[in-house]
């Protein structure tokens, strides 16, 4: 079964990643699943165990950047901060 989730990214990685993906002949969505799938299958440790695949660099602007957890209140004051 298919959940729904919202992300929000960098409008020129999307652009990079959607066009990989047409060019792959998969939706935006299966990669994502895909790419998910692939570092939970693994026993990962910590952010920087995660290996970095050709096609990530290919897709990213600039140095990778991880940001923490964020509480629910902080995401919705930060989304409508954005709509003013």
């Amino acid at each position: 079964m298919d959940a729904k989730v919202t992300l929000s990214f960098n409008k020129e990685v999307i652009d990079k990643a959607k066009e990989f993906a047409e060019q792959n002949n998969i939706s935006l969505s299966r990669l994502t699943e895909y790419l998910y799938s692939q570092v939970t299958s693994k026993n990962y440790k910590s952010m920087e165990e995660l290996p970095v695949s050709d096609w990530v660099d290919f897709v990213a602007e600039g140095p990778i950047e991880y940001r923490g957890m964020r509480s629910k209140d902080k995401m919705k004051s930060e989304f409508f901060e954005k709509k003013k």
